[in-house]
């Protein structure tokens, strides 16, 4: 019993046979004593029956009436009636007449009946098996009677049956009940082996496609129906894992192929040059260009390592160091870094921001970096002379900061696309050269690690991000 089917189908089956076993042990018992008392109650209604109707009888005819053959032919009716002996004798216990309803029974006639048996008779009556001191070769259950009248004892009737017939009857209500019980047991057999197989399948098909999992098949799904139980839950729950692993492998996928188109494009463009200039390719009077070229490639391979590594830190952090911090000084000082690049484009620098400090929790460094991403990103794709706008607000227990820029419209399909790894548009990120694709991704995960949210619009050319921070 190893398997779950197996451990499953024996613990209902045990149950199942227990719970029957004490049954039967409950109704043979109680069935045996109910035929006994049903019998005896039988036997004694006939006894009273021909006890009352014989002192009637006597009291009417004589003292030796029963030897009428009328009154003998009564008995013989209502013994053939009851299945059952029937005789009557003299107060002393001298059997007078016995009769099994067919026939007189004179075998029996002018025989004593055990003093025990009188004596408990005249003492109020008399039930259980008993040979009658030999006069019968098998014990017979018997009831016994005394014929009173008034304060006379005029005699006893004793009715009798084979102790066989009880038994026969109680065996034919258990022979009745096995029957019963086998089908019984059978019908819950097959149902618990079918509703143990079932529950079992997809457990077996959810181990089958975890070994898959582990041999790279990431495709593979387990089938559960319109199970909606327990089983069910744990079916889905193994297929929304299957996806979620599916899509972190497809995502760690692209990640490999973006960095390694990344890195290569640049080492390509320094292997190329530094080869020409070194063979001689490349003219003298064109080298300090194509060395300006290597240096600018090389730059950017620093920033793509160096974004990496950012990232890689960040997603190692379970969660971000809190402290409180003013995020209005906090913008300032990004914008102040970034005054030489402004300042080159020739960018109008609106900022809205409360008189007063904004005191917000969170890790200060990181947000910095949030700040320096998207000003620096909102500054790159603005046009000369275009406007920078910065916006700080609170609501309820939230500080709203906002930077919007001027510039080509971002597609609504790419907006989804924009915090992704390496992700950069066609139309308005492709003149970015010095970017790595990396930064909006970076200002997501700072966020993310800090339990806040970021939204992007870009509406007739104004692209706006916001992001929240919960106030101190």
């Amino acid at each position: 019993m190893k398997t779950m089917y197996g451990r499953q189908f024996a613990t209902m089956a045990g149950m199942i046979l227990l719970s029957f076993l004490m049954l039967g042990a409950s109704f043979a018992t109680l069935s045996y004593q109910y035929t006994i008392q049903e019998k005896r109650d039988s036997m004694s209604r006939s006894a009273n029956i021909i006890a009352a109707y014989t002192s009637d009888y006597i009291n009417a005819n004589g003292e030796y009436s029963w030897l009428d053959l009328g009154f003998q032919g009564q008995l013989s009716v209502l013994a053939l009636v009851a299945d059952t002996h029937v005789m009557v004798s003299t107060a002393q216990g001298v059997v007078v007449y016995a009769t099994d309803g067919a026939k007189e029974l004179l075998e029996l006639e002018n025989r004593s009946i055990p003093t025990q048996i009188v004596s408990e008779v005249i003492g109020g009556s008399f039930a259980g098996a008993t040979t009658l001191g030999g006069m019968y070769e098998k014990p017979r259950y018997l009831v016994a009677l005394p014929i009173q009248s008034g304060a006379t004892l005029q005699g006893l009737v004793l009715v009798s049956c084979e102790a066989s017939e009880i038994s026969s009857m109680w065996e034919d209500l258990s022979g009745i009940f096995l029957v019963t019980a086998a089908a019984v047991i059978l019908i819950a057999a097959i149902i618990s082996s079918v509703t143990s197989m079932r529950q079992s399948k997809p457990i077996k098909e959810i181990a089958a496609a975890a070994r898959q999992f582990g041999h790279g098949e990431l495709n593979v799904r387990v089938d559960v129906g319109h199970r909606r139980d327990e089983v069910g839950e744990l079916a889905e729950a193994f297929n929304a894992m299957a996806d979620s692993l599916a899509k972190s492998e497809q995502r760690r996928s692209e990640f490999i192929a973006n960095v390694s188109h990344e890195l290569k494009t640049p080492m390509t463009t320094i292997a190329g040059f530094a080869d020409g200039i070194l063979d001689g390719t490349i003219p003298p009077e064109k080298e300090r260009e194509y060395l300006q070229v290597i240096s600018s490639e090389t730059r950017r391979l620093s920033r793509l390592v160096r974004s990496m590594l950012d990232l890689s830190r960040l997603q190692s952090d379970e969660r971000a160091a809190q402290q409180q911090f003013d995020i209005s000084e906090t913008m300032l000082r990004v914008l102040v870094s970034l005054e030489s690049k402004i300042n080159a484009k020739h960018l109008n620098v609106d900022t809205r921001l409360p008189d007063g400090p904004v005191q917000v929790w969170g890790d200060q460094d990181a947000i910095t970096q949030v700040c320096y991403n998207l000003l620096d990103n909102a500054t790159k794709f603005s046009p000369e002379n275009g406007p920078l706008s910065i916006f700080i607000t609170t609501k309820g227990s939230k500080a709203y900061i906002s930077i919007r820029n001027e510039g080509e419209t971002i597609a609504p399909e790419e907006l989804p696309l924009i915090f992704d790894r390496f992700h950069k548009t066609d139309h308005s990120r492709s003149a970015d050269r010095d970017g790595v694709g990396l930064g909006l991704y970076i200002v997501k995960t700072i966020l993310n690690s800090h339990k806040e949210n970021i939204t992007c619009t870009s509406e007739d050319g104004k692209t706006t991000f916001t992001f929240t921070l919960t106030l101190a």
